[in-house]
């Protein structure tokens, strides 16, 4: 049984780092045909990356060791995210290794690492996109922390498996309070990722950068570990927002069988292809904040969590 569990772990993670390039491709194809564009290929990623690591790798002559090691530290922290959260099943290994407060260190630590090599160069663009990218991320913590506190009120625990495993013994217990979670959730989603209205992913003014302005000195196989890694985040943020608000398909423990896990594994693509079709609809419709505004959008995004926190305290569900 113990080696069955490893094999779904390792399946796991393949699974997240093969479809995390696929499903940044969808929400680019969504929103080119939601502004009447002509889209992009869903596999694009996957070509881009594939030209980056032919490619020979150029370094400035003032790099250091930490500004070559941070791609292979941040590709390394999202794959063990990606190990931690449970996007096919519950009873895996390493998602009862760490909660949800664990996962936001490993996060933070990937922020660190990218904002250190970013400001290692000494180039102007690099250090504004890290002070930037300290900044949301200072900001955007905190809102993420009243989230999943706000989860695990509803079953006494801050680890996903247990979130997802308590949701689906009790499939009807009605909170108000986790509308605001999730709409909370959603914007730490796009703040944390890059995504408009905080950040532009296909800008190319090197003034209105934030996570971009990082990247600028990367090339070749470096880069393209960064830019995989960003894709397994985004691909990570959407499992977790699956793990706390629509469990629905997720293998709970105890559940044993090839059909079961086939079935996990479609739920997760429609839900991802939901999902991806949703943040193309945000990102048409809204604009590129200032970034003096990002501030107020996380504190909103603060207060929401926040007020689900005091709705559920207020009317006391169970």
């Amino acid at each position: 049984m113990r080696g069955i569990t490893f094999i779904r772990q390792f399946g796991e993670v393949i699974l997240a780092i093969a479809i995390a390039p696929l499903f940044a491709g969808w929400i680019a194809q969504c929103r080119a045909w939601m502004q009447s564009r002509s889209a992009p290929l869903v596999t694009q990623p996957y070509r881009m990356l594939r030209k980056l690591f032919s490619k020979d790798a150029a370094l400035a002559e003032t790099a250091s060791p930490l500004f070559r090691i941070t791609p292979y530290v941040l590709f390394g922290t999202m794959v063990l995210a990606a190990a931690i959260i449970p996007s096919l099943a519950t009873d895996l290994p390493f998602a009862r290794a760490a909660d949800a407060i664990a996962l936001i260190g490993l996060f933070a630590t990937a922020r660190v690492f990218l904002s250190l090599a970013a400001m290692d160069i000494g180039t102007g663009f690099g250090s504004m996109g890290a002070r930037r990218e300290m900044m949301i991320g200072f900001l955007a913590e905190p809102a993420l922390l009243m989230v999943l506190f706000n989860a695990s009120l509803l079953y006494g625990s801050t680890a996903l498996p247990s979130l997802v495993d308590g949701y689906r013994a009790h499939p009807t217990i009605i909170d108000p309070s986790v509308i605001f979670a999730a709409v909370a959730f959603v914007m730490v989603l796009l703040a944390e990722n890059a995504r408009i209205p905080i950040d532009n992913p296909a800008t190319h003014l090197e003034l209105t950068m934030i996570h971009e302005a990082m990247l600028l000195e990367y090339s070749a196989r470096h880069l393209a570990l960064v830019e995989w890694a960003s894709y397994l985040k985004l691909f990570n943020y959407a499992c977790i927002g699956f793990a706390l608000f629509v469990p629905w398909g997720i293998a709970i423990h105890g559940s044993d069988g090839g059909g079961v896990l086939a079935l996990s594994i479609v739920a997760l693509l429609g839900k991802l292809v939901v999902a991806g079709s949703a943040l193309a609809l945000i990102e048409t419709l809204s604009a590129k904040l200032r970034i003096f505004r990002a501030p107020e959008f996380l504190a909103m995004a603060f207060l929401l969590a926040v007020l689900g926190l005091l709705v559920h305290l207020l009317l006391g569900v169970r």
